[in-house]
């Protein structure tokens, strides 16, 4: 499969945004807040069973989920994955250290530093995977679903966010009158996240959309914010030179047609939520387009000759 994505790039740009990632994080903070309520439905699903014992925070950036789930779990192994490994230096120094009251005596979360595409972590081994708006920088959505189906315990939950293709279409639609090169990545629709959750054989998924709409004084200021967020263009074919300042001014020419009354610019980002649950052993999953069935070799019965 091609891949759309340079993840050399987006491992850079994660990096260097590490340390000022917070100051223009709102936007990822109020998602994974409402991304985080939906964690009522691990505990009211398992009334009668013991509390999570692994957690794994994919994506964890400067490790504020992680640190509010080891908060809510205090026994629990969080483990705070990220690609980048700035992120995780920042996951380190925010729950690191002395520790905070509310984790006195209780675990740190565990910075480890991995791939969505190639979890390092044990077939069934977790029980809450979490992901706040990670997953738009993948490739191959049933891939790494399946990968996540596999690390899941049967009735682990899946607890994800991603952006949808609605989001910055000002943006690429400004910058698509500068030039034909992709500027702004493109993500998938709420219908592939979930056709992809289905292929990979979770049970019971459950999608849900929200639509944000920021306000800039200009495309400068919109640009900046998003080089501080690391969230640069990581398209392969993106235009590897520095964007000239023709081009620019072509494309923030372009964006000014949509100026409010307020006096300024709107840039939409679509989020798309979702979870779902780990199938029990056995049941099918979609490899390559064919759907396959594992069966652990305990669970075959031999029949002994008399």
């Amino acid at each position: 499969m091609t891949e759309l994505f340079d993840h050399r790039q987006v491992r850079r740009s994660f990096s260097r945004a590490a340390q000022h990632y917070d100051s223009a994080a709102a936007l990822q903070r109020e998602v994974g807040a409402r991304l985080a309520e939906s964690l009522d439905y691990f505990e009211d699903s398992a009334r009668n069973a013991p509390p999570p014992q692994v957690i794994v925070d994919l994506g964890c950036g400067p490790g504020h989920a992680a640190a509010a789930m080891q908060k809510r779990w205090p026994k629990a192994q969080v483990i705070a994955l990220d690609l980048a490994m700035g992120m995780l230096r920042q996951t380190r120094a925010n729950t690191g250290g002395r520790l905070p009251a509310f984790l006195d005596f209780a675990r740190r979360p565990a910075p480890v530093c991995g791939d969505a595409a190639r979890l390092p972590l044990r077939d069934a081994s977790v029980d809450i995977l979490h992901s706040n708006l990670c997953l738009q920088w993948v490739d191959d959505l049933e891939a790494v679903f399946a990968g996540f189906r596999r690390v899941l315990k049967p009735g682990g939950m899946l607890l994800v966010s991603t952006f949808g293709p609605d989001t910055l279409f000002e943006l690429r639609g400004a910058f698509s009158e500068a030039d034909a090169a992709p500027h702004v990545s493109l993500f998938p629709s709420i219908a592939q996240f979930g056709d992809a959750l289905i292929a990979a054989g979770f049970k019971d998924p459950v999608l849900d959309r929200d639509e944000f709409t920021a306000r800039h004084d200009d495309m400068a200021l919109l640009m900046r914010e998003l080089r501080t967020l690391g969230a640069t263009n990581a398209m392969q074919d993106r235009r590897r030179a520095l964007t000239g300042r023709a081009r620019f001014a072509r494309a923030a020419q372009a964006y000014e047609q949509l100026r409010g009354d307020d006096g300024k610019l709107p840039a939409t980002w679509e989020v798309i939520y979702a979870h779902a649950w780990g199938p029990p052993p056995g049941a099918p999953i979609r490899v390559g387009g064919v759907d396959e069935v594992q069966v652990p070799v305990s669970a075959i019965k031999v029949r002994k000759r008399s």
